[in-house]
């Protein structure tokens, strides 16, 4: 079951998002408070439609942002080789960010 990690770096609040393999699938920008890396996480879960994705292809590598409603980026995912890990990567948020645990680490 995949779960949203909470963790502090550099003053800020981060979240990711690892899958049940362990793999990090999507992290957020830093938030100043922990509150607001909540309402992130939250937000995430609430726009898990696969029209709030918009994959990319830079540099020679693929990944895809998590868009809200409103435009904003609310996550980023990992850089993958294939259009098909990408993909794969999409799928896994969308099925799995909706009921993910929340683990705290910070």
């Amino acid at each position: 079951m995949a779960v949203f990690q909470i963790f502090q770096s550099s003053g800020q609040y981060w979240y990711r998002l690892r899958a049940d393999n362990g793999e990090i699938v999507q992290s957020s920008e830093g938030y100043t408070t922990k509150a607001s890396c909540q309402n992130g996480i939250r937000s995430v879960q609430a726009n898990c439609q696969p029209h709030r994705f918009e994959s990319y292809f830079a540099s020679g590598q693929y990944g895809f942002n998590h868009v809200a409603a409103n435009g904003e980026i609310i996550g980023r995912s990992e850089k993958y080789t294939t259009a098909q890990s990408r993909d794969h990567g999409i799928q896994v948020v969308l099925q799995e960010a909706p009921s993910a645990r929340l683990e705290d680490q910070s």
